[in-house]
């Protein structure tokens, strides 16, 4: 369901864009409704609808550099 990934996406979080892999690892600064602040290490800040970027989280035990 597309509001638990919402729920999710909350500043701290670390984030791809699956879409855009070459903007490296992103970290989640904002998030007020679809709309979301990410820095992303190769690319700064981007502000993201969620509801037209696929997003995926990054779980710190699974955080992987070859992303």
């Amino acid at each position: 369901m597309i509001s638990d990934l919402f729920t999710t996406l909350t500043p701290g979080s670390f984030v791809i864009n699956k879409n855009n892999k070459n903007w490296g690892l992103g970290q989640i600064q904002s998030s007020i409704g679809n709309i979301i602040t990410v820095n992303f290490e190769n690319v700064g800040k981007k502000v993201i609808n969620a509801n037209e970027v696929n997003l995926e989280i990054i779980k710190p035990d699974v955080f992987n550099r070859s992303i």
